[in-house]
């Protein structure tokens, strides 16, 4: 009877948690605090607030400090602190950063292993810890979770022993399209009962829209493009009009050819990028009916939310700006215009998560990123955050979104290209040809042709 009183009890302290296993050298180890710093830029703390205490839940070890940065100076306040090893360990960089960014980042490792917090016991709840190796994501799975541009943008030859092998080098949660804005008034003053599915009938209706003054200065605006400086991602505007004409961007090695005519085109009269920097330009050109742009007008942004602009071409994250500074504005959001008979072909404009090559805490890092970019969890964050999905497996269910419909509608055709190592130099030279052009400086042919040559010289 006393030996079976006895197995009772250690049964019952057993099943209660009172008797715990041993803990083994690797998980104390493992299982050290661990401080990640986490720098990005347009999302405040909240956004990621739930995210990482949802990550505590199984790692509460990881402390994880988020800290946002203002666009202008994110760049210069990263490369300064990286090189000073003060760095973060994971941060955000542009989708046309990446290959520019390379040797300064971390490649997702194929599996990590880590120590994860399970509770145990039915009676008394017990703390215990196990270690896990898991595969991470792999090519396939990001070639089959997320669209097509991210494969492209993400993965990079590494070098090893072997060779060289394809490797991930970040993560985006959200990827932005470039749309239509338009003003719901001023189109239906003009008789225009719905905004343009393609360019040849834009130019038509800009001319309807766009009202001068005696003195020939523009009162309102058709579109708020055709200029540089004053027109809000000018680059991304000219880039898909020449991308939708047929234009090849880059060549295989990342050097500019946009103003080449590509081999299949081959039989048309000038490369289509010429076409499409003048089209462009046409918009600012006072010799052209659809003059609606000059230099002297306001920034594009202000110029719609004043009114002043029927349409504009921009991104999702415009959306809360217009809202919050012209609640009475009555305005719309369509897909871009296309050209008709023409493919399909948007823009695409987003952020990576990436970790830094200097990191301590590598598998840490890139468990974190792979967390927050897994559809459950990520999902949270794009309903928080209002964005458009870089996931295929959200685009019809974000399709349902009012607001995000014209978005997320655009991500399976959308586009980007390689700018070279400097991409912010790249657009400048981009923005340049354009003054160029609108200035008289140089013919079309020419400005392409030194754009081009600026381009390459980042690379």
């Amino acid at each position: 009877m006393k030996k079976i009183l006895i197995l009772s009890i250690l049964a019952a302290l057993t099943m209660s948690g009172a008797l715990c296993k041993t803990t083994s050298k690797e998980i104390t180890e493992a299982t050290k605090p661990v401080q990640l710093v986490y720098w990005r830029v347009f999302d405040d703390s909240d956004a990621f607030t739930d995210l990482i205490a949802e990550y505590n839940k199984v790692h509460p070890n990881v402390n994880i400090t988020y800290r946002k940065l203002r666009y202008d100076e994110f760049e210069k306040k990263l490369l300064e602190a990286m090189a000073e090893d003060r760095g973060p360990d994971i941060f955000s960089i542009h989708n046309t950063w990446v290959r520019g960014y390379q040797s300064k980042l971390l490649s997702l490792p194929e599996s990590i292993s880590l120590p994860y917090r399970t509770i145990q016991g039915t009676i008394k709840k017990d703390v215990v810890w196990e270690m896990q190796n898991k595969k991470s994501l792999s090519l396939r799975d990001l070639k089959t979770q997320f669209i097509d541009q991210v494969y492209d943008d993400v993965v990079l030859p590494e070098a090893n022993e072997k060779g060289t092998a394809n490797k991930i080098y970040g993560l985006p949660l959200s990827v932005d399209t470039l749309v239509l804005f338009y003003n719901k008034e001023l189109l239906n003053a003009a008789g225009i009962p719905e905004p343009a599915k393609d360019w040849q009938t834009l130019q038509e209706q800009v001319k309807k829209l766009t009202k001068q003054n005696t003195e020939g200065d523009i009162i309102t605006s058709g579109i708020a493009m055709g200029a540089a400086n004053n027109v809000d991602r000018a680059m991304d505007i000219l880039s898909v009009l020449m991308m939708q004409n047929g234009t090849k961007m880059a060549n295989d090695g990342g050097a500019a050819t946009f103003n080449v005519l590509p081999e299949e085109l081959q039989g048309r009269t000038s490369p289509p990028g010429i076409e499409a920097l003048t089209f462009y330009t046409d918009f600012a050109s006072p010799q052209k009916e659809v003059y609606s742009w000059n230099e002297t007008m306001p920034n594009s942004l202000d110029a719609f939310i004043q009114g002043k602009a029927a349409y504009m071409l921009s991104y999702s994250y415009n959306l809360p700006i217009i809202r919050a500074r012209a609640p009475k504005l009555n305005f719309g959001v369509a897909k871009i215009p296309q050209i008709s008979g023409n493919k399909e072909i948007n823009y695409a404009n987003y952020w990576v998560e990436t970790v830094s090559k200097k990191t301590i805490h590598p598998n840490e890092a890139w468990d974190f990123i792979q967390f927050i970019a897994n559809t459950q969890n990520v999902e949270k964050y794009l309903t928080k955050t209002k964005k458009p999905t870089a996931l295929r497996s959200l685009v019809q269910k974000q399709s349902e979104d009012i607001d995000l419909y014209p978005f997320v509608s655009q991500l399976l055709t959308a586009k980007s290209w390689y700018k070279g190592k400097n991409a912010t130099a790249a657009e400048d030279a981009m923005k340049q040809m354009i003054t160029e052009v609108i200035r008289g400086t140089y013919t079309i042919p020419e400005a392409i042709n030194l754009g081009v040559q600026k381009v390459n010289q980042t690379l």
